[in-house]
């Protein structure tokens, strides 16, 4: 989703003024507008793609379900302390002290996992939730990923830098 609103940042894009208002305020991107982005690129003829960020609640979820038909919901989970360091060092970078920064930070994990439940449930229900626990380094993470969805990497040649993943 990140892309699809980094393009409207664009002047002439009949969206930009309430694109710019949200980043502006350090607020999310409202959900119609989120919306109708998805919808206008899946107009385009999109028809392979991977959201982050979205459905962040279960009534997105439910829209998302009217626009789209969702495959699968891999759904990353990591230790809450994990979280938090790696939360802590990024807002520290913001804010500047260690003061109130992770009793910020775990009000802001328990409304965020409050509204991931409610998503999980939604997608469990339709067995369309795949859990899959982040752990040990970057690489590994990949190739248990791959495993869990049962697909292999294989470059596509030598020259090339774009993955090929194959089921």
């Amino acid at each position: 989703m990140g892309s699809l609103i980094r393009q409207e940042l664009d002047p002439y894009s009949s969206l930009y003024k309430q694109v710019v208002n949200a980043v502006n305020e350090g607020k999310l991107v409202p959900e119609d507008v989120v919306f109708a982005l998805l919808s206008k690129r899946l107009e385009e003829g999109e028809n392979g793609f991977i959201l982050d960020g979205i459905p962040r609640t279960r009534l997105q979820a439910e829209i998302l379900d009217q626009i789209v038909d969702i495959d699968l919901v891999v759904n990353f989970k990591c230790s809450e302390e994990y979280m938090l360091k790696m939360s802590s060092e990024s807002e520290l970078l913001h804010i500047g002290n260690s003061k109130g920064v992770e009793s910020s930070l775990k009000k802001k994990l328990r409304v965020y996992s409050e509204q991931a439940k409610s998503v999980e449930d939604y997608y469990g229900k339709q067995k369309k939730l795949l859990n899959f626990q982040l752990a040990g380094a970057t690489g590994d993470a990949w190739q248990g990923l791959l495993a869990a969805l049962h697909l292999q990497y294989s470059p596509i040649n030598a020259l090339s830098s774009s993955p090929k993943l194959t089921a």
